[in-house]
């Protein structure tokens, strides 16, 4: 029997491109996914359609899957939904019309489970690279409730500001990262190209050099021995601490607390993951899931440690009759703000649309921040970049400046 089921399964993943003719002699094209290609044939003669050719689809590799791109099929099948369009045949639109392959064969892969009988979220937990634990209890709250259209734009709302504030984090860290590493390079070149032959012409004037000269020189010598080991040394080092950051769980932690407390960016990312958690618990709470389990969800989609281990301490406490707003001030980690909201949130007994306001106000702090940031680095980084490139190109024309007295 399970046998059967397999290869039920592995058939429905086989799509045949096939051509024909229809009953008025129209010439006719599509794809049909069938176990083989005498059962397409079949079908399609049930329809009137004869066929001319008919081949197998050859599956492209894609590029990854992105949370972007979950963010987009969500947002067409909410759409969708709501236009009465069919969840299967969301299914298929949705498959076809995306440019990554990728994301085609999960989407075929999900509709297959679905027709068999999967319900949606059980399809959905098959996927965990995917889609996420909150993604998945939504969707079963939205089934449980026959509201799932509901729950799926609200879920494409809160993916798509998720994926908003992170592009706009990375557009923040974006600038001042690119220009480090064009200066490093920058730097590189001169001391192991330029500043050797400055040297050659300054040996030959014979007399003593002054201070400055003398350390970028020395400088310039230790990156023309050494720069074999500075590019092993210093590439091995990223990649090691990039891996370790990625792989460990201590070096997550420690990152995490460190990224925090960084001036100006610190603030920044605090705000970004406070408007996410407030988004993430406003759009769980709204959709009918219960407050401590919400909490599940909400921790993990925090992206920090800090408020993952204080989601933690919350949960515990609710869970034990504390309100959420004395849980949420025992943690010691969110802004006054949003523990009045909150509070107010709580007696009101609107707590999801406080949540969901205060996830407004950060994000747009977010957009400020993001905004007052890009106008501050740029004097910075021309400050930072003039001094230790002017700094090289004093000390080397210092000797210059005196050519008159060696001579």
């Amino acid at each position: 029997m399970a046998t059967q089921v397999a290869g039920a399964r592995s058939a429905k993943e086989i799509v045949f491109e096939w051509e024909g003719k229809d009953r008025a002699g129209k010439i006719v094209r599509g794809e049909t996914r069938a176990s083989g290609e005498n059962q397409v044939q079949v079908m399609l003669r049930r329809q009137g359609i004869t066929v001319t050719n008919i081949k197998k689809r050859r599956m492209r590799s894609g590029r990854k899957i992105t949370p972007k791109d979950i963010s987009i099929f969500t947002r067409q099948l909410a759409t969708m939904m709501k236009a009465g369009v069919p969840l299967l045949q969301s299914f298929d639109i949705v498959a076809r019309g995306n440019p990554n392959p990728s994301v085609t064969k999960l989407l075929n892969d999900i509709r297959a489970d679905v027709e068999t009988g999967t319900s949606l979220a059980s399809a959905f937990r098959k996927h965990p690279m995917q889609f996420n634990a909150l993604y998945c209890n939504l969707v079963e709250a939205g089934e449980a409730a026959g509201i799932l259209e509901d729950l799926l734009d609200r879920l494409a709302v809160y993916l798509e500001k998720t994926e908003a504030i992170k592009s706009k984090i990375k557009s923040a860290l974006m600038y001042p990262t690119a220009v480090v590493i064009v200066s490093i390079v920058v730097i590189a070149v001169i001391m192991i190209f330029v500043i050797p032959a400055f040297k050659e012409v300054f040996n030959s004037f014979g007399a003593d050099l002054p201070g400055p000269t003398l350390f970028v020189i020395a400088m310039s010598e230790f990156f023309v021995k050494w720069w074999w080991a500075l590019l092993i040394f210093g590439g091995g080092g990223i990649f090691f601490f990039m891996q370790s950051w990625k792989r460990s769980k201590k070096v997550q932690i420690f990152m995490d607390r460190l990224l925090l407390k960084l001036p100006i960016f610190g603030e920044l990312i605090d705000k970004s993951i406070v408007a996410r958690w407030t988004r993430t618990l406003s759009t769980m709470f709204a959709a009918g899931v219960p407050l401590v389990e919400s909490l599940d969800s909400v921790g993990g989609a925090s992206g920090n440690y800090v408020y993952e281990a204080a989601t933690q301490k919350i949960q515990t406490e609710v869970s034990t009759g504390t309100s959420l707003t004395a849980a949420m001030t025992n943690a010691n980690v969110f802004p006054s703000m949003v523990l009045q909201m909150t509070a107010i949130g709580e007696e009101s007994g609107a707590l999801d649309h406080m949540l969901g306001k205060a996830a407004d106000f950060y994000e747009a702090e977010v957009d400020e921040m993001v905004a007052g940031l890009s106008s501050l680095m740029e004097p910075l980084i021309i400050v930072f970049l003039g001094t230790i490139i002017g700094g090289i190109v004093v000390a080397m024309y210092l000797p210059i400046f005196k050519l008159g007295a060696v001579v």
